[in-house]
């Protein structure tokens, strides 16, 4: 790829054009462009850029056409009645928008101290708009009230790697390892929908014979093409992160050298997973041992092994750990800090990786210093040119700075840049209604997104053809954004947002409006921070086609591979942690009796306030579709294309039903890229990590109902049987999360009894939608005071009809066996935990009506 921007003229009259090398806008690959602009409308063709290597995704084929879309932004809006939000958003000037942004700011801080104030970014930011919105912030506004949407991205991973390595950076090694790469395990990412030119890396060792596994509960297209796809039930990560590792403690395959030299804290570790013994493991998460033994002898055997993280096991309320222990597996195979292998997790925005980096977290200062730590204040604070004194100190991370938006000692005037909370905040509907409680509320967009559709000033922010900047992809490359147009009248960038706020504040001397010089700037305040840009300057990044951190100064060659000497811990050592599986903070009741996990989709990207406007997408994924089994469809009486609407503890939101048996019986998916009546985040469960502040995205216990057939517009739910929203609550101070339950490590001396429901029964069929008790004998009460685990069913069907066999717990259906006619079947039971005394398990049976003959059954329990 060509690193500079190449200015061309067109042959005889005409406009004049110009080519210019820059970056998709959307996902962490930031595959290289090729920009010709000059009358709009522009063009773009792939490049040649290391991550893409001239490949390009639908998403960023389509970027062009949202430059000049109808519904683009190009004046401030206001109010026409200022302070009412019921009267209509006009065209306004921008003195006229920023004198409503400050004097609202003003007016706060006046009547509600400093902290009253706070400020909102986005993982989309350049790395020079992140970093000058945390300096905005601490130094303009002196508030504490600043997070960013990545702390719903990133945020689990990084402080697992934080904890273990001593440094967080997403992937530790460049993309290209991948391809060299004996074995890959990668852990809650579908790349070939979400990152596409990415797969190519995947395709290539997979065509020199590398095992690729899949951690997914779909077959997505991504796991379709690995060697084997492990599907267990959302939530169970963890334990099964801790079963592989128990295998490779008993099969004598952890790499017993390189734990000596290299690591701390593996007995404790070794200690913990000996309760995940591979048979509990199974029943836990729903992978067979056979899977689990495959996995961990193809890791440990290989020369070179990659194990890959991603959202599916980090947004949860135990993201934190559970990426903790896919670290763990690899450091007992000695993978992490040895060329070609090692962790590393999938950034997912644009700028996921710097956005973090630079100072929009409510604990960070650029370079990954801590805001606590009182010389990396000082350091800043020289830089910056303040008083160290009068920097403020941590705030509340993104969710609860959110849910106390509108409340005495939340954050009452709120200026968000780059982000769409309305649709991408977890409990979205209760987000939502602390977004209208704000005395006042500023947003920056493209486009009027459900959030902006709130807000009291709109500011039409420049777009990513039209700006100037530095990104950090995935690899912790740092790139080059190139202005390929100009965007259109009175339409400024963020960055030049922030500088004239921070003058119409009283500190327009501190701040910059020119990219270049703000990344020189950002490059002195994060010199011998963790992640230290001093030495990457613009110049360097054109001629090398990015430049990998930590770059300490201009002549370092840049990191592409962290770790090969040492770890970034005092004494150089990589951290095992103990951790433990703990269950999922809603489970499934009779009320709710499934699983919603939710996700991305080929064709949309976030919360979709761009994507949704594409006309190219929006022919490939004109609405948004649940995924059900057919199992549980046909249960349903759900139909292909038909109306569903999910409910949860928080919201209702309906879909058109997509019929798939690539996702487990009892899980449902919802993709989050939509808002209103479709919003998917008004559903998920706000639980944090303890950690991270890492909300539960992926498992909450949903309903599902069919509303109504095939569709071409879905409505909304009734209003009237939306639940209520819950009132804030203060927050109480994150404890680790306790174990499931305590369990003992497996010993000679742990009696057990087996318990067997069995025998050859008459049936006589009312009905496959329509089970009933067999007999009293197929009846089980666990006593009270023990335990019980169901390990297997066999049944057998005389009839030459297709029948069921239920498993019920406690009334509630959780597992359905069809068997064939003339047929049997055998099934290890994969989906059944623990049963605590005073459970009643029973097996009942379905056939079709009027169906007469057979059943053999044997359900097998141990009972602790």
């Amino acid at each position: 790829m060509t690193a500079t921007a190449l200015p061309g003229v067109l042959a005889g009259p005409g406009p004049r054009t110009r080519t210019t090398q820059t970056h998709c806008p959307y996902c962490s690959l930031q595959c290289g462009v090729t920009m010709t602009a000059g009358d709009r409308p522009a063009t773009l063709q792939p490049a040649d850029f290391p991550t893409n290597r001239g490949g390009l995704c639908s998403k960023g084929w389509s970027a062009p056409e949202l430059l000049d879309h109808p519904e683009r932004l190009t004046r401030p809006l206001v109010r026409a009645v200022p302070g009412d939000r019921s009267s209509p958003l006009v065209e306004a000037t921008w003195a006229e928008a920023l004198d409503r942004v400050v004097a609202a700011i003003e007016r706060t801080q006046a009547a509600h101290g400093r902290d009253a104030v706070g400020c909102f970014g986005g993982g989309g930011l350049t790395n020079e708009q992140a970093y000058q919105f945390g300096k905005f912030a601490r130094v303009a506004l002196r508030t504490s009230a600043i997070d960013y949407n990545g702390r719903f991205c990133m945020s689990s991973a990084a402080g697992a790697a934080n904890r273990a390595f001593g440094l967080d950076r997403g992937m530790p090694f460049p993309l290209s390892d991948v391809a060299a790469a004996d074995v890959v395990v990668l852990v809650g990412s579908n790349p070939a929908d979400t990152m596409p030119p990415a797969m190519q890396w995947f395709d290539e060792g997979r065509a020199r014979g590398a095992q690729h596994v899949v951690v997914d509960p779909r077959r997505t297209a991504t796991a379709r093409n690995a060697a084997l796809h492990l599907q267990p039930l959302p939530g169970t990560d963890l334990a099964l992160a801790n079963g592989l590792l128990h295998i490779a403690i008993a099969e004598g395959l952890v790499d017993e050298a390189y734990v000596a030299a290299r690591t701390t804290g593996f007995e404790q570790v070794r200690e913990g997973v000996g309760a995940y013994w591979p048979d509990r493991v199974e029943r836990l998460t729903g992978v067979p041992v056979a899977d689990q033994r495959r996995t961990v002898f193809a890791l440990a055997r290989a020369e070179r092994a990659i194990v890959l993280t991603a959202r599916g096991a980090e947004q949860h309320r135990s993201g934190t750990d559970t990426a903790q222990a896919w670290i763990n597996l690899a450091l007992a195979l000695g993978l992490p800090g040895r060329e070609g292998s090692g962790w590393a997790t999938v950034t997912g925005q644009g700028n996921g990786q710097g956005g973090r980096e630079h100072g929009q977290k409510a604990d960070q200062l650029p370079g990954y210093r801590k805001l606590a730590d009182p010389a990396a204040r000082a350091y800043v604070a020289a830089v910056w040119g303040v008083d160290p004194d009068d920097l403020p100190m941590p705030g509340k991370s993104a969710f609860e700075l959110l849910d106390a938006l509108g409340t005495d000692g939340g954050v009452r005037t709120l200026l968000v840049l780059a982000s769409n909370v309305a649709v991408s905040a977890p409990d979205a509907r209760r987000v939502i209604s602390r977004l209208t409680d704000l005395d006042f509320l500023a947003v920056s967009d493209f486009f009027l997104s459900e959030t902006a559709e709130l807000a009291d000033v709109v500011l039409p922010s420049a777009m990513w053809a039209e700006e100037d900047g530095t990104m950090t992809n995935v690899e912790g490359r740092v790139i080059r954004r190139r202005r390929a147009l100009d965007p259109p009248d009175g339409v400024r960038d963020d960055l030049q947002l922030l500088a004239e706020l921070a003058a119409r504040l009283g500190a327009g001397h501190l701040f910059s409006a020119d990219p270049e010089t703000v990344f020189a700037e950002l490059g002195r305040a994060s010199a011998g921070g963790a992640s230290d840009y001093a030495g990457i300057t613009y110049r360097r990044i054109d001629e090398e086609q990015g430049v990998f951190w930590p770059c300490p100064a201009p002549e370092h060659p840049g990191t592409p591979r962290l770790f090969l000497d040492r770890f970034a811990t005092p004494d150089g050592r990589a951290r095992f942690l103990r951790v433990e599986h703990v269950e999922a903070h809603e489970r499934p009741d009779a009320e709710y009796p499934y699983v919603l996990t939710t996700g991305r989709v080929l064709a949309q990207y976030q919360s979709g306030t761009q994507t949704r406007r594409s006309r190219s997408l929006q022919l490939v994924a004109p609405l948004p579709r649940a995924e059900l089994h057919p199992h549980l469809a046909r249960r349903l009486g759900i139909g292909p294309d038909d109306v569903v609407e999910l409910a949860t503890r928080r919201g209702r939101a309906r879909f058109s039903a997509h019929l798939s048996d690539d996702v487990r019986p009892d899980v449902v998916f919802a993709p989050f890229h939509w808002g209103g009546g479709s919003s998917a985040n008004a559903l998920t469960d706000p639980a944090l990590d303890p950690t991270s502040g890492m909300p539960a995205f992926k498992v909450c216990a949903v309903a599902v109902t069919r509303v109504a057939g095939p569709v071409e517009r879905l409505s909304a739910p009734d209003a009237a049987t939306q639940p209520g929203t819950r009132p804030h609550e203060q927050p109480a101070a994150r404890t680790p999360l306790p174990p499931s339950r305590p369990v003992p490590r497996r010993t000679p001396r742990v009696k057990s009894t087996p318990r067997f429901l069995q025998g050859v029964y008459p049936i006589t069929g009312e009905g496959l939608d329509k089970p009933g008790p067999v007999d009293p004998a197929l009846r089980y009460t666990v006593p009270s005071g023990a335990t019980a685990q169901a390990l297997y069913f066999r049944g057998g069907n005389s009839t030459d009809h297709l029948v069921y066999v239920l498993l019920v717990r406690d009334g509630v259906p959780v597992r359905w066996f069809p068997i064939g006619a003339k047929g049997d079947v055998h099934v290890p039971l994969r989906v059944v935990e623990d049963l605590p005394g005073g459970t009643v398990v029973e097996l009942q049976a379905a056939a079709p009506i009027g169906v007469t003959g057979e059943l053999v059954v044997d359900l097998g329990l141990v009972e602790v």
